[in-house]
């Protein structure tokens, strides 16, 4: 299937999402995978992986650049080679990007679980004044928010549950406010959520 949805949050920056609904064969179609891509793809046991692997190509493609513009430094984090900021998800049938032009960026995507309840405790924190365990959905906006957060500041330490935290917010609200406190440092960002097909997605943005 084409784009799932592109949205431009604001001015240079745009999300793209795709819904993956091909078998891998069509998802390799019209990109050109590098040696590296193609050894990654080859260790992927689960064709799961494999998809959602090929289908961010198919994103990158979709917003005007080649697999080959696209690398990863020592700790893992993505950079395309113009300088653009860029972060990157897969969940099961579902993929995504953002991409900025100057902005500090993360996006997260994730399904909606039960299982999130038993873990709640391992990244949530000060959000307890505003939801329980039994929330599902919105820990899930949580957890998603909080991952784009990490992707953003990629530093090793760095804890969802003591550096990160989202103001209080209402599932209708579709946005809030969230902070990283890392030692010295102090960084605001704005978060936008959305829902769609049981799963959540949640994408920051630095202010």
């Amino acid at each position: 299937m084409p784009l799932y949805k592109t949205i431009t949050p604001c001015r240079g920056t745009k999300v793209l999402i795709w819904k993956i609904e091909e078998p891998k064969g069509e998802l390799m179609d019209g990109i050109e995978l590098t040696a590296n891509c193609k050894l990654r793809l080859g260790n992927m046991k689960s064709e799961i992986h494999q998809r959602g692997f090929l289908s961010v190509r198919q994103l990158l493609k979709a917003a005007g650049y080649k697999t080959s513009d696209l690398y990863y430094d020592a700790n893992g984090k993505p950079h395309l080679k113009d300088g653009k900021e860029i972060s990157i998800t897969h969940s099961f049938i579902f993929s995504g990007i953002i991409i900025s032009d100057t902005l500090k960026v993360g996006i997260d995507i994730e399904k909606q679980r039960e299982k999130i309840s038993v873990i709640a405790h391992k990244f949530v924190d000060y959000e307890y004044n505003f939801l329980s365990d039994a929330d599902v959905r919105p820990l899930t906006v949580v957890w998603c928010i909080k991952e784009s957060l990490y992707k953003i500041f990629a530093t090793e330490g760095m804890s969802f549950k003591q550096h990160a935290k989202v103001i209080p917010f209402k599932l209708m609200d579709k946005k809030t406010v969230s902070w990283i406190f890392y030692n010295e440092t102090v960084k605001k960002y704005k978060a936008v959520f959305l829902e769609f097909d049981g799963f959540t997605c949640a994408y920051a943005i630095e202010l």
